[in-house]
């Protein structure tokens, strides 16, 4: 029974990274480029001059959320190959030598 409740305990926690990165990227950049729409009135003639600017800020936010999960998914992979590990002490991710 140990071993079936870890192995559940695992694969939960292998479906949320998944969810959030197989699926989350995606659909935040999606988010993005709908309020970048909103922005310039593609989608709708009526937003007004204010909306815009909070429509181009949120898309502008999404698009810095993607470029930063993927720098850091690229510098995990960087530092495993050149025999770094990566640890997180707060909200910087610190690289030491194995």
């Amino acid at each position: 029974m140990d071993q079936f409740l870890a192995a559940v305990d695992g694969a939960w926690r292998v479906l949320l990274t998944c969810l959030l990165l197989g699926a989350g990227l995606p659909a935040l950049y999606t988010i993005g480029l709908r309020n970048l729409a909103f922005a310039d009135g593609a989608l709708n003639d009526q937003v007004s001059g204010g909306r815009r600017g909070l429509h181009r800020a949120i898309a502008y936010a999404l698009f810095a959320i993607v470029v930063l999960a993927i720098l850091l998914g690229l510098s995990y992979i960087i530092a495993h190959g050149f025999g770094w590990s990566i640890g997180f002490n707060g909200i910087v991710p610190t690289f030491t030598k194995k």
